[in-house]
C-alpha cells in the first residue's frame, strides 16, 4: 500500500533499539513483517559473534529488510564491523559523533545511516555528515534522552533544515498511537519512532513484571539515578515506580558502584549482576528484586492500555491515521 513510507520500508514506523535487548530477533522481525522498520540493539560491549548470531537469527524469522542500534558512547568498532559485512539495511546510531568516515563506509556496504539527536546542533552536524535519514528525540522519551527540548518545537526546526534535501526526518519522544503519528506529520516528519509502546508487546525481551507495570502506572520523571558509573552524564526518562519515589533523590555523589546486588540477568548471552541503581531494566531471564530494578518510560505511557503483538501495533498506528486524517482533516 506505500502508504507515508520511508527508506524502502512500507511505513514511516521505526521500532526504538531497545536497551540492552529487549528489542531481539522476534520483536524485530514482527516488526519488520508488519512493513514497519525494527531495529535490533548492539551489545554494550564489544561481541561481534554474538552480533552476527543476532542478525542471522532475525534473518530467520523475516525476509523483510531489518536494523541494528549502536550507541556510540561504548565500545562498538567491531560490532560495527559486523553491520556492514552482514549488509543490515540500517545502522541507527545514538549517543557520540556521527562521523562522515563511518557514513561513507556505510554506505560502500549498501547500509543507510540513521543518527537519533535530540538538539538542532547534532541535526545539522549529522546532515552535514551525509545521513539518510535522522530521528529528532523530544525530551518526553523515554530511557536515556540526549536533549532538552521538547518535541513539538524543536521537530519543525529540524524539517525546516532539510527542505531541499531528500533526508526523511523521523520523530521520538511520547509518541504511542495514531493521534501521536498524526501530529509528528503536521509537524513535518515523515515518520515515527516508538520505544515504550514496543516495550510492552508480546514479542519484547522485557520482563513480564517490567510489561504489567507500564500498564499499570501512568507517570514518568526525568532522573539520573541510574547508572551513573555505567554510563555516566546520561539521563533517563523512568517510569515512577514505588521504588523510584523512594529513591529518586539519590545524593549526587552516589553511584551504583557500592550498592547491593538486587539480581541477575543473562544479557547478550553474558552474566551480568545487576546492582541497585545499575540501570539495567529487566528482561525475560532476569532474576531477583525486580521491582528495584530501573523501568524506563517516555511521556506517552499513561495511553498504553494493554500488552499487544508488535503487528497489531504497526497496524493500528497505520489504519487508525489514515482513519484520523481522512475524518479530520481531509475537508478542511
Amino acid at each position: 500500500m506505500g502508504w507515508r513510507g520511508i527508506l524502502g520500508f512500507e511505513y514511516g514506523i521505526v521500532q526504538a533499539p531497545l536497551g540492552p535487548d529487549i528489542s531481539g530477533p522476534e520483536l524485530v522481525a514482527a516488526v519488520a513483517n508488519a512493513g514497519g522498520l525494527g531495529l535490533l540493539r548492539a551489545p554494550d560491549w564489544e561481541s561481534p559473534d554474538y552480533l552476527r548470531e543476532l542478525i542471522k537469527k532475525t534473518r530467520t524469522l523475516t525476509d523483510k529488510p531489518f536494523g541494528v542500534g549502536v550507541i556510540l558512547a561504548f565500545p562498538c568498532e567491531e560490532n560495527l564491523k559486523v553491520i556492514l559485512d552482514e549488509k543490515v539495511a540500517v545502522l541507527q546510531v545514538y549517543w557520540g559523533e556521527c562521523p562522515q568516515e563511518l557514513v561513507h563506509e556505510a554506505h560502500l556496504a549498501g547500509v543507510k545511516v540513521v543518527p537519533q539527536v535530540g538538539n538542532f546542533e547534532d541535526a545539522r552536524k549529522a546532515i552535514d555528515a551525509g545521513v539518510d535519514a535522522i530521528i529528532v528525540q523530544g525530551r518526553e522519551a523515554g530511557g536515556h534522552v540526549i536533549g532538552q527540548e521538547g518535541l513539538i518545537s524543536l521537530l519543525p526546526r529540524v524539517v525546516d533544515l532539510v527542505t531541499d534535501r531528500d533526508i526523511p526526518v523521523l520523530a521520538a519522544g511520547g509518541i504511542v498511537d495514531s493521534r501521536g503519528y498524526v501530529a509528528a506529520l503536521a509537524l513535518g516528519a515523515k515518520g515515527v519512532c516508538l520505544g515504550t509502546r514496543f516495550v510492552a508487546t508480546d514479542e519484547s525481551n522485557a520482563h513480564p513484571i517490567y510489561k504489567r507495570k507500564l500498564i499499570k502506572l501512568d507517570r514518568t520523571e526525568y532522573t539520573n539515578i541510574f547508572g551513573r558509573a555505567r554510563w555516566p552524564n546520561a539521563p533517563q526518562r523512568a517510569l515512577v515506580t514505588p521504588f523510584f519515589n523512594d529513591w529518586k533523590s539519590l545524593p549526587p555523589d552516589e553511584s551504583e558502584i557500592n550498592q547491593p546486588v538486587i539480581g541477575r540477568s543473562t544479557i547478550n548471552g553474558e552474566e551480568k549482576e545487576i546492582r541497585r541503581f545499575g540501570g539495567t531494566v529487566p528482561n525475560m531471564t532476569t532474576t531477583g528484586d525486580i521491582e528495584s530494578m530501573a523501568m524506563y518510560a517516555g511521556e506517552g505511557v499513561g495511553l498504553i492500555k494493554e500488552i499487544l503483538p508488535a503487528s497489531e501495533v504497526v497496524k493500528r498506528l497505520v489504519e487508525g491515521a489514515q482513519q484520523l486524517i481522512h475524518r479530520e482533516f481531509s475537508s478542511i
